[in-house]
């Protein structure tokens, strides 16, 4: 029988993407489907983030959103999506994309799916929209026919606000191994909350999870939130190797990483394709040279976590401190983040 539905490649990000549904969730939450014109279908990791162009007033803006779905469901690509004070991506999201138009988007990307960290017991930690890269593993965990023990714990405002909570109960009505555990600071009006109330504590974790120290821990939520989870599982004597986050704030640091205290040295970098070469003294990364000729290199984050400024590096030497945004493999292979990497000498790029 030949194949329905799809093309034979998947999805690349060279093609736009076009937005297929939006699907309230909660209050100023919504889920984004989307589909590939071609009708390629997608390819990624449950946990990975895209990271979308959007044509707000002004210029471009670039956000990265984890992916909700799972490529177990391989036809759409879903984001799930809710406004904080002063957001002005996900605003314009929220209020302006409407089925049928097309956006850019880069990737997928990321390293946090429990693909990579294969476990026999799971202990899903989440807050607020936290909750998407969990949905993604638990819906893959659930179509493979496979469930492993998962225990997923969510904290919420209130029990209105716990994204996905019916589908997440009717995954957990037919298996054994899936584990809910819902955590709210206050309950909604005039309805009745049986679950856990007050913020997550180590009293409130051994009760939800007992053999917590057993699992593969994956976390995402606010800053605060995970700060407040790391604590706990320290205090508790948790082995934090078997401890996984996902965060796109970018991290603090003490004291300059060693390769950037060195001193900067003259530098030049090619834009082989453009046929432009631009001087530099070393201190400027890559985007920012490449900003200065006149090119663009989309990014995001800045801070070397996304992977949305990766480039192709062709020859010379880079000092180069990410956070997670690129593979050894792909630095191997002499990719580079331009957003954190700064030139040794001369360097040339596929640009």
């Amino acid at each position: 029988m030949a194949q329905q539905n799809w093309t034979a490649q998947p999805w690349a990000d060279s093609e736009l993407l076009e937005c297929a549904m939006v699907i309230p969730e909660s209050a100023d939450c919504a889920t984004i489907a989307f589909r590939a014109p071609s009708g390629a279908w997608f390819d990624y990791q449950p946990g990975q983030f895209l990271t979308l162009e959007l044509p707000v007033p002004g210029g471009p803006l670039l956000r990265t959103y984890t992916i909700s779905s799972s490529p177990s469901r391989p036809l759409s690509l879903s984001i799930t999506v809710k406004a904080q004070a002063g957001s002005l991506g996900t605003r314009w999201l929220l209020d302006h994309l409407k089925p049928g138009m097309q956006i850019k988007a880069h990737g997928p990307a990321g390293a946090f799916s429990f693909h990579r960290h294969p476990a026999r017991k799971y202990l899903f930690i989440s807050a607020g929209s936290g909750i998407t890269p969990m949905m993604a593993m638990t819906t893959w965990a659930w179509d493979s026919g496979e469930m492993p023990d998962i225990v997923f714990v969510h904290a919420a405002k209130t029990p209105s606000d716990i994204i996905f909570r019916e589908r997440l109960e009717q995954f957990a009505n037919r298996v054994p191994g899936l584990q809910l555990r819902f955590t709210v600071e206050e309950a909604d009006p005039f309805r009745v909350w049986p679950g856990y109330k007050g913020r997550l504590s180590q009293i409130m974790l051994g009760l939800m999870a007992s053999d917590y120290l057993e699992r593969e821990v994956f976390c995402c939520g606010p800053a605060p939130f995970m700060q407040a989870v790391r604590e706990m599982l320290q205090s508790l004597g948790f082995d934090m190797t078997r401890y996984h986050e996902e965060s796109f704030a970018a991290p603090a640091l003490e004291e300059a990483p060693v390769a950037l205290r060195e001193a900067p040295t003259a530098a030049e970098i090619t834009f082989a394709r453009s046929g432009k070469t631009l001087a530099t003294d070393g201190t400027e990364t890559l985007l920012a040279v490449a900003k200065r000729a006149g090119l663009n290199i989309p990014s995001s984050c800045n801070f070397g976590l996304c992977g949305t400024c990766k480039v192709q590096k062709t020859g010379g030497e880079v000092s180069m401190v990410h956070n997670g945004g690129i593979s050894e493999e792909e630095i191997a292979d002499g990719m580079v983040l331009a957003c954190c990497a700064r030139p040794i000498g001369a360097v040339s790029l596929d640009l």
